[in-house]
């Protein structure tokens, strides 16, 4: 949806406002856009995420197992950068107290909260058997 006449007025309102206040960190922004660095850290992980496979597979060569337990987790580090980088969502640092996982786009919260079924899982079972043996197949 584009911005409305006014709401771009408030946003070169906000952009001169923050050259005045900082140059350097205006010119900064200027010179790259966000879809480049994104661009640049896609690269950049596939590259890390190679070192890993040759890492983790010369210490698979070698029999040094922490070797190849370093490539891995070279591997395991530049793939998450590299699809956070894709998907074009932000690295979140996890907060004091929080473990620092999500959903994302996914799970059983994206359809709604998933209806709460009466009885216990024993009755459950035994109803989904009675429907199946009637013809109902329980399903």
């Amino acid at each position: 949806m584009p911005l409305s006449e006014e709401e771009l007025r408030l946003l070169e309102q906000m952009e001169r406002a923050l050259s005045e206040e900082d140059p350097k960190f205006a010119s900064t922004l200027q010179g790259h856009s966000l879809r480049r660095a994104a661009h640049r850290r896609v690269i950049l992980s596939a590259v890390a995420f190679v070192v890993g496979v040759v890492v983790l597979m010369s210490g698979v060569i070698t029999g040094l197992w922490a070797i190849g337990i370093l490539g891995f987790l070279v591997m395991l580090g530049s793939a998450t950068v590299g699809l956070t980088a894709l998907r074009g969502r932000p690295l979140t640092m996890p907060i004091h107290g929080s473990h620092g996982f999500t959903v994302i786009d996914g799970g059983r919260s994206a359809r709604g909260p998933r209806p709460r079924s009466s009885g216990s899982f024993m009755d459950r079972v035994e109803a989904r058997w009675r429907r199946r043996r009637d013809g109902g197949f329980g399903w």
